[in-house]
């Protein structure tokens, strides 16, 4: 029997997983939390081979909630599943712990494919991925390389929040940052995407679709 939890917010989106995990071959048990602190309330109570993870959800939307999950079960496998850019977000959440990446916009049978990698103990993430890996180790460049690839983690968050329209007090209670921080933050992605205020920022965010969908 395998244990799997699905944290996501949509109760259709945790409907159609748990369908999806119900399919597969070999005994499932799923339990569902809808939001972050749900989910490491049942982590805290509970031994889980897998964790169906929602990157962007109430109480939690960063690399913390990686470790938080990992502090309480080390052996817990990871999947996150997200509406965002995978290209962007994947090798932060891969280098944080997590042991896969896929797009909620995949279809069933890629899920099904990344749910029996993860439990076996493989990595798993979609061809678009590997090819940005081939690229980078190669020394590839795209002619319309994303502006975005080059922020860090921390900075796609904040990016992330700026575009979602959150003041900079907010974000930087948001991400537990100084204030100042935030606002240096926001000056370097400025820089790094090449844009002078926020409504370009939100314009090229929206042409590389990198912002939520939500």
């Amino acid at each position: 029997m395998k244990n799997v939890l699905i944290a996501d917010d949509h109760a259709i989106v945790r409907l159609g997983m748990k369908q999806i995990i119900c399919s597969l071959p070999g005994a499932m048990s799923v339990a569902e939390a809808k939001t972050f602190d749900d989910a490491i309330s049942l982590i805290e109570a509970n031994t889980f081979d897998l964790l169906i993870l929602d990157i962007n959800m109430p109480g939690g939307n960063n690399l913390q909630m990686i470790y938080a999950v990992k502090l309480r079960q080390p052996d817990i496998r990871i999947l996150v599943f997200s509406a965002y850019d995978e290209i962007l977000y994947a090798l932060n959440y891969l280098k944080a712990g997590a042991d896969g990446y896929i797009e909620k916009n995949s279809p069933d049978e890629e899920f099904r494919t990344a749910i029996n990698a993860v439990l076996m103990g493989e990595k798993y993430i979609s061809k678009a991925v590997r090819d940005q890996l081939i690229g980078k180790f190669t020394g590839q460049r795209e002619q319309h390389s994303n502006p975005f690839a080059v922020l860090s983690p921390r900075e796609i968050e904040v990016m992330n929040l700026l575009t979602k329209g959150h003041s900079l007090i907010k974000i930087a209670e948001t991400l537990h940052l100084q204030l100042t921080t935030v606002s240096t933050y926001k000056t370097r992605i400025f820089e790094k995407v090449g844009v002078k205020n926020m409504i370009a920022l939100m314009e090229k965010a929206q042409m590389y679709q990198v912002t939520s969908h939500h």
